[in-house]
């Protein structure tokens, strides 16, 4: 059972090192994206030696931590969740200044982020992720007897974790890299994300009095906030590090996994980067009245606003009559749309740039945009070409990170069915269809299958449930490795390795494995 705690919900613009805080003469501060008000107060930029410490600390915690019993790591991830929800209004304040996100979706992201640390103590003991076997010895066999041989999962040693800018609770702290990571039983480093210094210093500092509450090594977390992609590469490059947990832009992601491979002794980079979610309007779902389905797009597109990684980047259908009655009544929903502030000040900018950069490529027009933006603020986008420029233009699978969209009017089904095929890995693809577009879409998904991680049919790939069939992964370049998911329980293998153990005296095996 978790263990009572309070949190003192304090912000000191400090460094957390295990049990200890550290402050440098290198400092920043948060910006209200919305006001682009400067906020209060200044925040230490972990460096190299701080980046040191931290790495010291968790490899001297791994040893413990690692063969913890299931109860304590429950134990403890239910206190951090515990403690998470004890910070009540100061943390989604802060994140509400920081982010300019509103109260609902981060109420939301909170209660997310307790219910997947809760799901991994669950996850932790039941047992199941040390995937215990054994081949009891066969002395009588021919022509040579088997030894006994038994086999677990081990954690992997100290994890870094780079904070996302799009989820500043559910996929950044304590969100589910560093989740199922410490259920893995591996020490966690997180790299704060320099937009929201202030949410992210609450949060580590719940999980370092869970830590303490738990009486478990002070290595077992660590936070190191600053604005340089420096810190990041630090963390990556030491040794002490056995695997990585990012959220980010490819570039980024990218970037880490070559700094991984390179090293003398080369890491995993679970990095999750850019997919546009491809939805295909199939002819019996566009022959339906358009305005439901518009809407759900539209309402979809804006969520977040936009910024989350499941957005609907991507629409494809068949040319005619049903699909520009969708096209019109999507429009007339985007230019009802209003504009929400992005989450970090630079953000706009970038959708800007990148919605005129497509807008302007040969054969693509412009369909549509939100209303005006206020400060801080994006109009939605929904650009509309056709199957053939699509797949004679790469540049048009490339994510806006943003409310923007991209309506593709194919020919024909085979032409539908070459756009799929040309398409990279995404995170998810969305089929819309009636039961007449059965026998189609039966056709699709196999291809769908291979360029996706789930397949939905009939919604909208906004909204993530943490559940164990989840998958949220996805062939390149939605992800690094699309063998994983950052999403459920399976999250936990990430951050495990096999171990098998031949003829050990009973005494010697690990307790999973004993006969008793």
């Amino acid at each position: 059972m978790s263990k009572q705690l309070s949190v003192a919900a304090e912000i000191r613009g400090a460094i957390l090192i295990g049990a200890e805080d550290a402050t440098t003469r290198d400092t920043f501060r948060a910006v209200d994206p919305a006001s682009g008000a400067v906020l209060e107060p200044a925040f230490s930029a972990a460096g190299p030696e701080q980046v040191e410490a931290a790495c010291a600390q968790a490899d001297a915690a791994f040893p413990s931590f690692s063969e913890s019993s299931p109860e304590v790591r429950a134990g403890f991830l239910e206190t951090v969740a515990q403690a998470v929800g004890n910070l009540g209004d100061s943390l989604i304040e802060r994140a509400m200044a920081e982010t300019g996100l509103p109260r609902g979706r981060l109420e939301g992201e909170r209660a997310r982020t307790i219910g997947q640390l809760r799901l991994f103590a669950r996850v932790v003991r039941t047992g199941d992720w040390v995937q215990a076997t054994i081949d009891p010895a066969q002395p009588k066999r021919t022509p040579l007897p088997r030894p006994d041989l038994r086999r677990r999962h081990v954690a992997l040693g100290p994890v870094a974790v780079i904070d996302a800018s799009n989820v500043p609770l559910a996929f950044s702290v304590v969100g589910g890299d560093t989740a199922s990571a410490l259920a893995a039983g591996c020490p966690v480093i997180v790299k704060g994300h320099p937009a929201y210094p202030g949410t992210g210093e609450l949060v580590a500092r719940a999980v370092r009095a869970a830590v303490a509450t738990s009486s478990l090594h002070a290595g077992v977390f660590s936070y190191l906030p600053g604005p340089s992609n420096v810190l990041g590469t630090a963390l990556v490059a030491d040794a002490r590090i056995k695997a990585v947990g990012f959220t980010g832009s490819r570039g980024g992601g990218l970037a880490l996994m070559r700094m991984a491979v390179g090293r003398p002794e080369p890491i995993p980079v679970y990095a999750e980067m850019s997919t546009v979610n491809p939805v295909l309007l199939l002819p019996g779902a566009l022959r339906a009245p358009s305005a439901a389905l518009a809407t759900g797009f539209a309402q979809s597109l804006t969520m977040g606003p936009g910024q989350f990684c499941t957005t609907p980047g991507l629409l494809i259908g068949i040319a005619g009559s049903d699909l520009d009655a969708f096209a019109q009544a999507a429009a007339a929903a985007i230019r009802e749309s209003a504009p929400h502030a992005m989450l970090t000040t630079d953000i706009p900018t970038r959708f800007e740039r990148g919605v005129a950069e497509i807008a302007a490529r040969p054969g693509v027009t412009m369909t549509a945009r939100g209303e005006t933006a206020g400060s801080g603020g994006a109009p939605a986008a929904l650009l509309r070409t056709d199957g053939a420029r699509f797949l004679a233009d790469a540049s048009l699978t490339e994510e806006m990170f943003g409310p923007a969209a991209i309506l593709v009017a194919a020919a024909d089904l085979d032409e539908v069915k070459r756009v799929i095929a040309a398409l990279p890995g995404h995170l998810t693809a969305t089929l819309h269809l009636d039961r007449a577009d059965e026998h189609i879409a039966a056709g699709l998904i196999p291809t769908l299958s291979r360029k996706a991680g789930r397949i939905l049919a009939n919604g909208w790939p906004t909204g993530l449930e943490v559940a164990p069939a989840m998958v949220h992964g996805g062939p390149f370049p939605a992800t690094l490795d699309g063998r994983s998911t950052s999403v459920g329980p399976l999250a936990i293998e990430r951050f495990l390795r096999p171990v098998c153990y031949q003829d050990l005296p009973d005494a010697l095996l690990p307790k999973p494995l004993r006969p008793d």
